[in-house]
């Protein structure tokens, strides 16, 4: 018998037994019955009744969830059970679907040990189910699997005992394959997904019932009786045999690894510090009485405390007065309140102790992936996200008097998404934020409409291009406006493998430290010569330093690196970032007298040259691209290919199953403006879609003179790009 509920003093000594705790997410493809799934749970620890879980869905207590009916940020909740005679903490984050909120989805996966994936049995493996797996995989947390809304199987597709059991191997095999691709060699024979070992489970959230081996086993139900109970609509007689908060239960304290035995694979992935230091071999203990090392994961704005910090600790505890170091302040911040979050609650706690999650009220500034700690240490590395801001909108405060008040406000939902790109611009009063897709920046504005109460006005939608080069310049010289002082510059762009391994993060952003870039970097076909001069890693660009004994180069070395990530910030085709160009300083002639050479002088000689050898190299532009999947009914098909192949898009797969087909297209993000009126309009209503970010591909030639015009315009530049004399001038 469950006890009803246990208040945050239980859940508090509950903490201390790190054999029994476990910290899990809950992920999957939109609408696939994550929260849902997870009202049962919720329901189980006595928070909500029995009977409205399933309908309630507790944890999208945001008004904007409530009223769309999806899940748009990750929400927390701590929650006690006993089971088998022991009492377990469950740390559970209810993620989005969505693909617009998948940064949440990321982060999540740093701060948990294990996840269950939930996945539409008549859907099967969507777009985001191999997104958020892959993403589990790659921070090392374990998974198991729960196949939702079995009953339609039977009541929708009509399938037949064998016909279901063919389905729900293909969905564990397709699985397998994505687990088997991305997850640590040493442990595939664990991780894999298998009836027989209990990992899995299947069933329907919201008739609240589920079954495993281990379930069917117990309760003497076989295949046969779920057929038969659910072709007669009997989901009461399967929930009193097997409900699925236990079969849950069961699967997650049975499979899920706690934070101990996680920590011990996990950190050395997620972070590069010694493990044989104190601070290593405390985190892979996960030991309470060590010095605090955490990370925050989350970022919530509470408007009576401020920032409120999310964080998993790896080791040691903080409490109310604590110091924690933050380390990219390079200051120690004081703790205010700790707390336990409930879902929309947030409890007053005294102690958050290892291998728990839970909120720090008063560290200033904090933002996603931050390392806190007691000491200054080797820091976490970067939370990677997946996808880039691709669509971009202009806001400004309707009445100047609320400037001051919106910048501050977009600044916070900054810092809580750093999926969301924020570019401010004091003199005009004028604001860029870009997001997602259009669904991420309407909810951005509602939040700041209603939540935040600040009157703005919004541009249209506005795609955000990248400038590329096609090919390499030759050396290029710039001056400084007085002419004492010459740069000579060549560019090239990075190859394939550089590009993909800071896509991955292992060639990350900033100053280079350490031998550990250099021989990433020679692994991926730079000259050991060219890895060790690398000044500077920006926004996948890079710097080199290819001069041999020039004179007084030291000492212009940081303005250097500014004038190449301001030149990288705004390209000189379009003033737009640049991606993938590798610059490399040949030669320099610099005065001697350092008068003649502050910021007013090299910056301008940095990038005009720069510039002048982009432009010889050739400036393209690359658009960002949506990957479509489009089911609809087999009759309109033909109509769906013919719709997208006039918005530019690439056919990559059509699939028939019976009436339906599954239509896989990639279109650029400018033709997607108004597309779920089209799609409605070729398939008369009966047409879902799905999208996920695809990456940037260049813009085809016919059409760049006129895009180029049109930012340029709206940028209040001349509409003719410059040329490279333009800049040696």
């Amino acid at each position: 018998m469950v006890r009803k509920e246990f208040v945050v003093t239980e859940v508090q000594k509950l903490m201390n037994n790190v054999e029994n705790i476990r910290n899990v997410a809950i992920v999957a493809h939109v609408d696939h019955g994550k929260t849902t799934m997870t009202d049962s749970l919720v329901a189980r620890a006595g928070l909500i009744s029995k009977e409205l879980a399933g309908s309630q869905r507790m944890m999208d207590f945001d008004e904007q969830e409530q009223a769309r009916g999806i899940t748009i940020k990750a929400a927390n909740i701590s929650l006690g059970f006993e089971f088998q005679g022991k009492d377990y903490l469950i740390n559970l984050i209810d993620t989005p679907g969505h693909v617009d909120f998948g940064g949440h989805v990321t982060r999540a996966m740093r701060a948990v040990d294990g996840i269950v994936l939930v996945v539409d049995s008549v859907e099967g493996i969507m777009p985001q189910t191999e997104t958020v797996l892959r993403q589990a995989l790659k921070e090392r947390a374990k998974p198991t699997v729960f196949i939702n809304k079995i009953d339609r199987l039977i009541n929708e597709l009509k399938l037949d005992a064998a016909g279901m059991q063919q389905r729900l191997l293909k969905i564990m095999a397709g699985i397998n394959k994505i687990i088997e691709n991305n997850c640590p060699p040493d442990q595939k024979e664990q991780w894999m997904i298998d009836v027989a070992k209990g990992n899995i489970a299947f069933g329907s959230a919201y008739n609240k019932w589920a079954v495993s081996v281990k379930s069917m086993q117990r309760f003497n139900i076989g295949f046969k009786d779920i057929f038969d109970r659910c072709s007669a609509g009997d989901h009461a007689f399967l929930v009193e045999k097997s409900p699925l908060d236990e079969v849950l239960l069961e699967m997650m304290v049975t499979h899920l690894p706690n934070p101990k035995f996680a920590q011990k694979y996990r950190i050395p992935v997620l972070w590069k510090g010694d493990s044989n230091s104190d601070v290593g071999k405390s985190m892979l203990e996960c030991d309470p009485n060590a010095k605090t090392v955490g990370i925050c994961f989350g970022v919530v704005y509470d408007e009576h405390a401020g920032e409120v910090g999310i964080v998993r600790l790896f080791s040691g505890k903080v409490g109310k007065g604590d110091m924690l170091y933050i380390h990219s302040k390079k200051a120690y911040s004081k703790v205010q309140q700790v707390g336990i979050y409930m879902g929309p609650d947030r409890v007053q706690a005294e102690k958050i102790i290892a291998g728990n999650i839970g909120a720090c009220v008063g560290l200033k500034d904090i933002y996603v992936g931050e390392t806190v700690s007691t000491d200054i240490i080797e820091p976490f590395e970067q939370i990677k996200h997946y996808s880039a801001p691709v669509v971009t909108k202009s806001i400004e405060a309707k009445e100047s008097k609320d400037l001051a008040k919106l910048i501050e406000v977009v600044r916070g939902i900054a810092r809580e998404d750093p999926t969301l790109r924020v570019e401010l611009n004091q003199e005009t009063g004028e604001h860029l934020i870009s997001g997602m897709g259009e669904l991420h920046l309407e909810i951005v504005e509602y939040k700041i409409k209603n939540e935040k109460r600040v009157n703005i006005i919004t541009s249209p939608p506005i795609v955000v291009y990248q400038e590329a080069i096609s090919g390499s310049s030759p050396e290029v010289e710039g001056k400084s406006p007085n002419r004492h002082n010459r740069l000579k510059v060549m560019v090239e762009p990075l190859s394939e493998a550089v590009l993909a391994a800071m896509d991955e993060g292992t060639i990350p952003d900033g100053r280079p430290k350490g031998k550990e870039l250099v021989e990433k970097l020679i692994e991926v076909g730079f000259k050991r010569d060219e890895a060790k001069e690398v000044w500077d890693i920006y926004n996948k660009n890079i710097f080199v330093d290819g001069t041999k004994g020039v004179q007084y180069l030291n000492e212009i070395e940081e303005l250097v690196i500014q004038g190449f990530e301001e030149a990288m910030a705004k390209g000189p085709l379009a003033k737009e970032k640049v991606s993938g160009v590798k610059v490399t300083l040949t030669d320099a002639t610099l005065h001697e007298d350092n008068i003649h050479r502050g910021p007013a002088q090299m910056l301008p000689a940095i990038k005009r040259s720069i510039y002048a050898a982009i432009l010889i190299a050739g400036d393209t532009l690359k658009e960002p691209r949506q990957k479509i999947l489009i089911q609809t009914l087999q009759d309109y098909a033909g109509n769906v290919i013919n719709m997208t192949n006039g918005k530019r898009g690439q056919l990559v797969d059509m699939q028939q199953e019976g009436e339906n087909a599954t239509v896989t297209t990639v279109i650029p993000v400018a033709e997607m403006f108004g597309f779920s009126n089209e799609l409605r309009g070729v398939t008369q209503g009966r047409a879902i879609w799905y999208q996920e970010y695809a990456g940037y591909a260049p813009v085809p030639k016919e059409l760049m003179p006129k895009i180029v015009r049109q930012i340029r315009e709206r940028k209040g530049d001349k509409p003719d790009p410059p040329t490279p004399q333009d800049f040696l001038d």
